[in-house]
């Protein structure tokens, strides 16, 4: 059911709207011109402000870290996930542990829990470290490389990798690779944009539709093939054929276990790619924070590559991690929907109503995060300041029973991505760019142009 302006209006007279809406096309002008900049200036507007994205069903969105929290963890039972997730589901042909909401969630969550498990992360960093050196073999002295799709290449070859390790053979490997970067590529838009635009007969439909199609068919037939075979390869593919139904006992489908791949390539590749880009960035820009991560690093390899064992010995590491994940966060408008009336801010909120956050604008918000703008690893240090910040005000991950399973999977396949390539490249900023982000599915580098210098051999 949708509600009618005038019932919302009357159910939520607290709640200012956001200058710049305009009849039909609601807020889409200023969220065209800067989405960004929009959803950031809201904050200066209170708590909670209204905002127009779809005719009949306005959004909410949340600025307030305890109102989040409250929302990601004490509202969290009475919440659908919203339209972003929902389309997701519906264009990449299936829901998933990350686009499910309610029990269904819950269910997907316990059947994939034992994939992301410790131990079997442990397993994936030598096959993340392989693709790492591979990357970095490529790189010669003082070449041009577009930082983004060097790490959109490498972070797809990561997770092929690790979920593939042993299922598919160097041909498939590839292909999967290539369609993977189609579907990768077209699910923003298709995310963002008005369902009626994916059935033109456009040629981008086209190639996402058949790179779609071939992701499913190779997939299929990899599972296909481990199951005639009945070997356990140690790959995540093996483990997601491992799983069984909580409530019937049986094993994934084909279908559900392509869609578990799909949303995973979708969801992780695209952030990973941004997080990697943005250190490097940051690397560049600030050589004293270059300097004491080697000297780390050296302090604790000496000669030898990074091993998971090494990841919680490496404390500069992680909070150059972290601080590139609140500088330079790539969520922009996470989304709830109220399945009953809520009350939230001492507001009365009513049902089908579509909430929202934006990670990127919180993690910058001057009142939590002192001179915001600057990447401070050491931050991270201060815990009487860190003790101080509201539940809500960093949230990498998500909070509550929907954040991201992955987390620690993600925390450990940036780690040793960025152990394996400074140690062996020194990043360089090609002079005269003009780097910002920008949001499209994920906030991202505008364009990032960088060559390196050969640190070591």
């Amino acid at each position: 059911m949708s509600i009618a302006p005038s019932s919302f209006a009357s159910a939520a007279v607290g709640i200012p709207t956001a200058p710049g809406s305009l009849p039909l096309l609601g807020h889409a002008i200023p969220l065209l011109r800067d989405n960004l900049a929009f959803i950031a200036s809201l904050r200066d507007q209170g708590p909670l402000v209204r905002i127009h994205l779809q005719p009949g069903r306005p959004t909410i969105v949340i600025n307030d870290p305890v109102l989040i929290r409250q929302m990601l963890v004490d509202l969290a039972p009475g919440l659908d996930k919203g339209r972003f997730f929902e389309k997701m589901g519906q264009v990449l042909g299936g829901d998933s542990v990350v686009t499910a909401a309610g029990a269904d969630h819950v269910r997907k969550r316990r059947q994939l829990q034992p994939a992301f498990r410790h131990s079997e992360i442990a397993r994936y960093v030598e096959l993340m470290r392989e693709q790492v050196t591979r990357t970095a073999a490529t790189w010669t002295p003082g070449r041009t490389l577009d930082v983004r799709e060097v790490m959109v290449k490498l972070s797809l070859d990561m997770l092929a990798a690790t979920v593939f390790a042993s299922s598919l053979d160097e041909q498939a490997f590839l292909r999967l690779r290539r369609d993977l970067s189609v579907v990768m590529n077209g699910v923003g838009a298709r995310v963002m944009l008005p369902d009626w635009v994916e059935r033109l007969p456009l040629p981008a439909n086209r190639r996402f539709n058949a790179s779609r199609a071939a992701v499913r068919a190779l997939i299929g037939d990899a599972v296909a093939e481990l199951r005639s075979r009945g070997h356990d390869t140690g790959d995540m593919l093996s483990m997601l054929m491992r799983a069984e139904d909580e409530e019937t006992g049986e094993p994934l489908t084909g279908h559900q276990i392509c869609s578990e791949v799909l949303t995973l390539a979708v969801a992780g590749t695209e952030t990973t790619a941004s997080v990697l880009s943005w250190i490097f960035y940051e690397l560049a820009r600030n050589p004293e924070v270059d300097e004491r991560l080697q000297a780390e690093l050296d302090e604790v390899l000496a000669d030898r590559p990074v091993a998971f064992e090494d990841i919680p010995n490496l404390p500069y590491l992680r909070n150059v991690i972290t601080e590139a994940l609140r500088l330079h966060h790539t969520g922009w408008l996470v989304t709830r929907r109220t399945l009953a009336p809520i009350r939230l801010g001492g507001q009365q909120i009513p049902a089908d109503t579509e909430l929202a956050y934006c990670q990127h604008a919180l993690h910058r918000d001057p009142s939590l995060f002192p001179d915001p703008l600057r990447f401070d690893p050491d931050r991270w240090l201060d815990q009487t300041w860190r003790a101080a910040l509201p539940d809500g005000a960093f949230v990498p991950f998500g909070a509550g029973k929907h954040k991201c399973i992955g987390d620690h999977f993600a925390m450990t396949e940036i780690a040793t991505a960025i152990a394996t390539l400074t140690r062996a490249w020194r990043p360089e900023a090609v002079p005269g760019q003009s780097v910002r982000p920008v949001a499209r599915a994920t906030v991202r580098p505008s364009a990032l142009l960088m060559t390196a210098g050969r640190r070591r051999a």
